[in-house]
């Protein structure tokens, strides 16, 4: 690696840890919306507190409206709904505030872990530095300070670390046993996606701690020191969590052939580490309007690929350190692996290349390395690069702070409301102070955080093509009051739907709680 001839890393790190903070502290007074999958977990934590038992969804049965059924969910991990419980009851601020310093110190963390790791595998003080600058011009880098994503920044605050102590072994003994141990369940506690990272990790672990020269009853035995824990650690996580339900692992729709199955794997250290799945709105799985048809999206994902290939290969070829040319390749190619079986059997796992952040935020200092041998125009073309994706980060952070702040409606969860506006909000929560037996029915999962003193049913929305599957939206039985919140855009046929999925209710009456949200009320068996 190139000597350190410099202290300008110091200004970086001082600039960069400055600037990170600042946004944290922002956030704080503009908290996040929520993203769908961190809502299901808060409404875990809003049943717990309800009086169900840990990581117990409590919601109406579908049978009998009357009754409440529970379920274990182990389709998320209890981290991303823990951590920021755990601010809102010790500094005793709201939930939106929890949430908002949950991100500021899982963000500040993890860009020390990385930046400790980073040098820990070779490379100087400037290139890990200029390393967190590349990470944080990221859109992924500025998601959760928008929309709080849960498991996905608290496994960024950990990744750095559990990757750092991975390279910190020299040799076996009690305290790696505990490292590998506990590092699973800290991981799979922030997100349960960490697991194949988890196994990538510790196989570089066991590769680093024997030697090469080392004969094979040798390496068996260094791997007997990192398999029996990480064997112990990953049985105590089905034991007592996976296997009391379903999870993305379990549901499969059978096998499918399929060419993305194997590109978009492949492409990810461009599709990640560049925000281009962001930038294009998901190339596959669209959370936004789609750029692409899906032809022209699989023929770009298949140069994608070809461009990741080439990255990685040069990557392997010309950065001189062993321990980064094998953790680059484990990661890589164990993601490629696991992903694309996963694909294969269509499993319920999206799309996104968020999947796949650990691969962008690896290649990143290996890439650095190459472009600071490059000529200055290079250097100067990718500089350009780095500040357009920088650009294209904080215009999204900007516009999210405008609508949470001025938009979006708050309360008393704190976390701001962006799919019902302020005064439908109000007459909500009034409803819900006024009644202790009421059932309340959304179509946005993270509005019954709102809803204290009574339950909460959460439907899927209704597109445009009004296909559902019936069964999943129908609720027998009467158990007092009903409302049910819709946008206004529902009237007509997507209204009648709801409305038929609670057949032991008539006499629906019509009120507007304001220009663009309406309420459907009736306390009528019929």
């Amino acid at each position: 690696m190139v000597p350190q001839k410099s202290s300008s890393y110091k200004i970086i790190l001082l600039v960069v840890g400055i600037a990170v903070l600042a946004v944290g502290v922002v956030l704080f007074f503009i908290p996040p919306a929520l993203f769908p999958d961190p809502a299901n977990g808060f409404n875990i934590l809003r049943s717990m507190r309800l009086g169900s038992g840990f990581n117990v969804l409590s919601a109406p049965d579908q049978s009998d409206i009357s009754q409440n059924y529970d379920e274990f969910s182990v389709w998320w991990s209890p981290g991303q709904y823990l951590v920021p419980y755990f601010f809102n009851l010790a500094a005793d601020i709201n939930i939106g505030q929890a949430m908002a310093v949950t991100v500021a110190l899982a963000q500040l963390c993890g860009l020390a872990g990385f930046y400790c790791f980073f040098k820990k595998i070779g490379f100087t003080p400037f290139i890990s530095a200029l390393s967190l600058v590349f990470i944080v011009c990221q859109l992924a880098f500025f998601v959760p300070y928008v929309f709080y994503n849960g498991g996905e920044v608290l496994l960024f605050a950990f990744q750095g670390w559990f990757l750092y102590g991975c390279f910190s072994f020299k040799k076996t003994g009690w305290k790696m046993v505990l490292f590998v141990l506990f590092s699973g369940w800290i991981g799979f506690f922030c997100k349960s996606s960490f697991i194949w990272m988890y196994v990538a990790g510790l196989f570089c672990l066991w590769v680093s701690t024997c030697s090469y020269r080392a004969g094979i009853l040798e390496w068996v035995k260094k791997g007997l020191w990192t398999g029996v824990p990480a064997a112990v650690s990953l049985a105590a996580i089905y034991v007592f969590f996976l296997s009391k339900g379903q999870s993305p692992a379990t549901i499969s729709k059978g096998f499918k052939l399929s060419a993305e199955a194997f590109s978009f794997p492949l492409s990810t250290p461009v599709l990640s580490g560049f925000s281009l799945d962001d930038f294009f709105h998901g190339l596959m799985y669209n959370f936004g309007r789609p750029m692409f048809s899906h032809q022209w999206a699989l023929v770009i994902l298949i140069v994608l690929a070809i461009l990741s290939l080439t990255l990685i290969y040069v990557l392997v070829r010309k950065v001189p350190n062993s321990n980064y040319r094998l953790i680059i390749m484990v990661f890589y190619f164990g993601a490629v692996l696991f992903f694309a079986i996963a694909y294969l059997r269509q499993l319920n796992i999206s799309y996104e290349a968020r999947h796949f952040r650990i691969i962008g935020l690896l290649m990143v200092p290996g890439m650095l390395y190459l472009v600071a041998r490059l000529k200055r125009g290079y250097q100067v073309g990718f500089g350009v690069l780095c500040l357009g994706i920088a650009v294209y980060s904080v215009n999204y952070l900007v516009k999210g702070y405008d609508i949470n702040q001025n938009r979006s409606a708050k309360g008393v969860s704190g976390i701001s409301q962006i799919n019902i506006d302020q005064s439908a909000l109000n007459a909500v929560m009034k409803l819900d102070r006024e009644n202790k037996n009421a059932i309340f029915v959304f179509i946005s999962n993270e509005i019954g955080q709102e809803i204290l003193h009574n339950r909460v049913i959460n439907l899927s929305p209704i597109a445009d093509d009004l296909k559902i599957d019936m069964d999943e939206y129908r609720y027998d039985g009467f158990s007092g009051p009903l409302y049910i919140v819709l946008p206004e855009s529902y009237n007509g046929p997507k209204e009648k739907m709801i409305m038929k999925s609670f057949p032991g209710y008539t006499g629906f009456n019509l009120s507007m709680l304001s220009d663009n949200y309406v309420l459907y009320s009736t306390n009528r068996k019929r």
